[in-house]
């Protein structure tokens, strides 16, 4: 009931308004008291990391890590915040974030808007206690040297994180796409890699990619990828196919139930080209989405745009439906479903 009225609310705000106002209603202790649902059947490895469930909140929905608290009480197995910039920036003018009501999709060309990564990284200090939370790392929108940008971000506040994600896949940064080309993704990543194994402590490195891939890219990112240690798959797209909301014209990156059939073709495909571990993120709303996800070949699956449009009990219910699917099949363990259904989205 909170859940609904909260969102009846929120939906006749300004969406980028309404966002503000959802993370300080969190912060005000406004939302669940508990915290990560999980079992013997949903707790699993990733990466490295011991996840007490496999369904995370992804980067965007906290960019600058100032309701660590209140989310860590949501229900999630872990977190991604940011992405963060070495310097502070504004992003793109407003209004650029908007509600595809009628599809269950947003279209955001944010642009980096971040606090700066030190500020983040004085809010990462003081993350709570058991949770795993990781940064999205950013580039500056004038910057000289994009992948630079990436090693000062990680240097700035990968000590106070458990994962760090190279994001080379948001639109809404000009020509930030084009690092996903092979020879400058190899190149960022072997400065990143650098970086991380220069920490207190090592920790994975994750790389997220877009969408609007082609069956050529997908190979040519699985071998440049070799040194992560998982795959994000996958950001926002610009397809806008079959899309029936009045916005549906907005430039930026669509989210939410259209990409759903998309990313998780590019996943399945990415899932035969590299052993690394896969996260599934795009229109995930659902427990039966996240599980076919996980059978497409996610070790793990994230969420954001849905809870726009389900409220912040949805991680519960994903994943209270999620372990019973999981003993419908006859699966002891979250893991052992992993690409059982990888086939059908080939």
């Amino acid at each position: 009931m909170i859940d609904r009225l909260g969102l009846a609310l929120l939906h006749r705000l300004d969406p980028e308004r309404a966002h503000g106002l959802a993370l300080t209603a969190l912060s005000a202790g406004i939302g669940p008291r508990g915290g990560p649902v999980t079992s013997p059947r949903l707790r699993t490895r990733l990466a490295g990391l011991d996840l007490p469930n496999p369904v995370g909140l992804a980067a965007g929905f906290d960019k600058n890590a100032t309701a660590l608290l209140p989310l860590s009480r949501c229900a999630f197995g872990f977190l991604e915040v940011g992405a963060a910039t070495p310097q502070p920036q504004p992003g793109n003018p407003r209004p650029r974030l908007f509600r595809l009501t009628e599809d269950r999709a947003a279209i955001n060309r944010f642009g980096f808007n971040n606090d700066g990564a030190e500020v983040i990284a004085d809010r990462l200090a003081q993350r709570p206690d058991g949770a795993v939370i990781g940064l999205n790392l950013g580039a500056n929108k004038d910057s000289a040297d994009r992948a630079a940008d990436f090693v000062s971000v990680l240097t700035a506040c990968g000590a106070h994180v458990d994962f760090a994600t190279v994001n080379v896949s948001s639109p809404n940064t000009e020509r930030l796409r084009e690092l996903q080309g092979p020879a400058a993704l190899g190149a960022l990543l072997s400065g990143v890699l650098a970086a991380r194994d220069a920490l207190p402590r090592r920790i994975p490195v994750f790389l997220k990619i877009a969408p609007d891939l082609s069956a050529e890219d997908l190979e040519q990112i699985a071998a440049a990828a070799g040194g992560v240690d998982a795959i994000i798959a996958s950001n926002t797209t610009l397809d806008r196919t079959s899309l029936t909301s009045p916005q549906r014209d907005e430039a930026g990156g669509l989210s939410g139930q259209p990409l759903f059939e998309r990313s998780t073709r590019i996943l399945a495909r990415l899932s035969t080209l590299t052993d690394l571990p896969l996260i599934g993120v795009g229109g995930v709303a659902t427990a039966e989405q996240a599980y076919a996800k996980i059978r497409a070949g996610a070790s793990a699956v994230q969420l954001y745009t849905a809870l726009v449009y389900e409220g912040i009990s949805l991680p519960v219910r994903i994943l209270r439906g999620l372990e019973a699917l999981l003993e419908r099949d006859g699966f002891d363990n979250v893991s052992q479903a992993v690409g059982t259904d990888r086939d059908r989205w080939l």
